[in-house]
């Protein structure tokens, strides 16, 4: 009985072994705790060396994960050439208004907005005009000097002629559109030189003709 019974245990330690081999999962790995005679601690794969402490730990061996699925290719897209930009255009609200320079008789000159310069009064022998001096009762213009009449201011005509001379106006050419918006800029900063020295009502004024000038620039000249 007792040789049977040994018999029998041989038979079933191969089968032991057997099924603990297939009971250990085939993903581990043992890490070995080494620590040497000064107490230093140290990880690994492999057994300890002689004459350290050794601590043996069955752990999962680390899996790699799962490739990620490659990214579908992006469809190419075409990119469209950039379209030529729209020139910009002027577009003016009104017709821009011309502007004048007028020359006096001493060079002065100076702008006028209507064409129509300053008027002034001139002997009408300056205008190629004989002179006529009235006559005494005897006939003779002995000691008479020569009589200038002069009409009034509100009824200047260009031009009027009466008793010896005439209203008459300078003389003013249309100015080319890019000098006539100099001309208006140059202004525009005499006005506000004048603005800081001005008073207040004066600078009341001075605003009004700025606003005039800033629309007239803005319309006639594209800006400011």
């Amino acid at each position: 009985m007792r040789v049977a019974a040994l018999l029998a245990a041989c038979l079933l330690l191969p089968f032991t072994g057997s099924a603990r081999a297939q009971a250990k999962p085939a993903a581990t790995v043992t890490v070995y705790r080494c620590t040497d005679a000064a107490g230093k601690v140290s990880l690994q794969d492999a057994p300890c060396a002689k004459g350290q402490a050794q601590q043996a730990r069955e752990m999962l061996r680390p899996v790699d994960a799962p490739a990620s699925p490659a990214a579908p290719a992006t469809p190419h897209v075409a990119v469209p050439a950039p379209q030529p930009q729209p020139q910009p255009r002027t577009v003016y609200l009104a017709p821009p208004r011309p502007l004048y320079e007028c020359v006096t008789p001493e060079g002065k000159r100076y702008t006028s907005d209507d064409g129509r310069g300053n008027p002034r009064w001139v002997p009408l022998w300056t205008l190629g005009y004989p002179v006529v001096r009235p006559r005494s009762v005897l006939g003779d213009n002995i000691g008479h000097p020569e009589r200038v009449m002069r009409p009034p201011h509100r009824d200047i005509n260009w031009p009027v002629a009466s008793g010896g001379g005439s209203w008459i106006r300078d003389d003013c050419t249309m100015l080319p559109p890019i000098e006539a918006c100099a001309r208006l800029r140059d202004r525009r900063s005499a006005l506000r030189t004048r603005f800081f020295n001005a008073q207040e009502k004066e600078r009341d004024q001075l605003r009004e003709e700025e606003r005039a000038l800033n629309a007239r620039l803005d319309n006639d000249c594209g800006g400011r």
